[in-house]
């Protein structure tokens, strides 16, 4: 069995889900590649399977006539549905819903879609979020749904020791847009420094992916809250790399702050909880896979700054209480993310139309 997996250009949470599937997939027996239609600029992760990129229909077509895929799964660009079927392709085609953004951004990005998943599209693949799940069955209810947990790598995201950041430490990872909402990351960084003056803030995200008025929006900010003196930026950090970073934020007394509006899944969460790094987060549906209140992580209430500071105190000075969510958030991960599920599941569906 062939594979083909397409999205828009390898970055943040579906560059890994790619390459983590890809390599379940091949212990598993299913050979599988990735095709992007723009290269990115983050420094590319090393893959044990082939990447493409296609940015026309020349270099698409070259692709599909050359390995003849069984199935082709398309993440998030309904548009390429269209583009495949007009090429000639006539195997087993699925739209993948990943990172539609807020609650009312997927809606319209699924009802805008509703023409090319009728025409075009076989069923649709979806993480095991109930915003999604929901919109699904009511937007597009003669669709065929599969869900599928995303995979985490437990092996690789694990804590590293080293030597603790001399002061604390919250980090935040993401793209500077509106979803990802990282204004409220900074107001309540800016709270916490009131109680913390050592304070050190680490941001992981890509400039170039971000709009000119966004990073004016950002500089402006930073120095309406006096906190360009705290402040670090981290970009093309290759993911492998991450797990150092989030020990380090664990040793240092600190934590990685979420604050997105809506997560379908939330890799950031899911990979950071997996180094023992604690998390603070808004309750954006997806990342309840990964955090229960007080046990494995911590939620605040979307927009509640006061809510935010007041947890990520607790965190930060309640030792008994971090120690154990540090502990339980690992063993957490490891039970429900340590295995080659995904490529059971996978192949399962494969079967729904007889591929096997």
């Amino acid at each position: 069995m062939k594979v083909l997996f397409t999205f828009y250009l390898p970055s943040g949470g579906v560059e890994t889900l790619n390459r983590l599937r890809c390599e379940s997939l091949a212990r598993s027996g299913i050979e599988a590649h990735v095709l992007y239609t723009m290269p990115g600029t983050s420094s590319p992760n090393a893959t044990s399977f082939p990447v493409f990129y296609a940015p026309g229909n020349s270099d698409l077509k070259a692709v599909l006539d050359s390995h003849r895929y069984d199935a082709i799964i398309v993440t998030s660009d309904y548009f390429m549905l269209e583009r495949i079927r007009q090429l000639g392709y006539g195997g087993v085609l699925l739209y993948e819903s990943q990172g539609l953004g807020t609650y009312t951004e997927a809606e319209s990005t699924i009802t805008e879609a509703i023409p090319y998943l009728r025409a075009y599209c076989n069923a649709v693949l979806i993480p095991p979020t109930t915003h999604l799940l929901e919109m699904f069955i009511s937007i597009c209810p003669w669709l065929h749904r599969f869900v599928i947990p995303n995979l985490v790598d437990v092996q690789t995201f694990q804590f590293v020791p080293g030597e603790a950041p001399h002061d604390p430490v919250i980090a935040w990872v993401g793209r500077l847009e509106s979803n990802k909402n990282w204004k409220e990351y900074l107001r309540i960084a800016h709270r916490i420094r009131q109680h913390q003056p050592a304070l050190h803030l680490w941001m992981f995200h890509d400039p170039s992916l971000a709009s000119e008025d966004q990073k004016r929006q950002f500089e402006q900010e930073l120095d309406t809250l006096g906190l360009r003196d705290r402040l670090i930026v981290f970009t093309n950090i290759p993911n492998t790399a991450m797990p150092l970073y989030y020990s380090s934020i664990a040793l240092s007394g600190g934590f990685l702050l979420s604050t997105s509006i809506t997560e379908g899944f939330g890799y950031a969460v899911a990979e950071a909880i997996s180094c023992t790094c604690p998390v603070v987060s808004s309750d954006s549906d997806g990342v309840r896979s990964f955090i229960v209140h007080n046990i494995s992580g911590k939620f605040y209430p979307l927009g509640d700054v006061d809510a935010a500071v007041r947890e990520a105190l607790e965190l930060m000075e309640n030792q008994e209480m971090r120690a154990s969510i540090r502990h339980m958030g690992r063993l957490h991960m490891t039970a429900r993310f340590g295995s080659d599920q995904y490529a059971v599941s996978f192949r399962e569906m494969m079967n729904f139309f007889s591929i096997f």
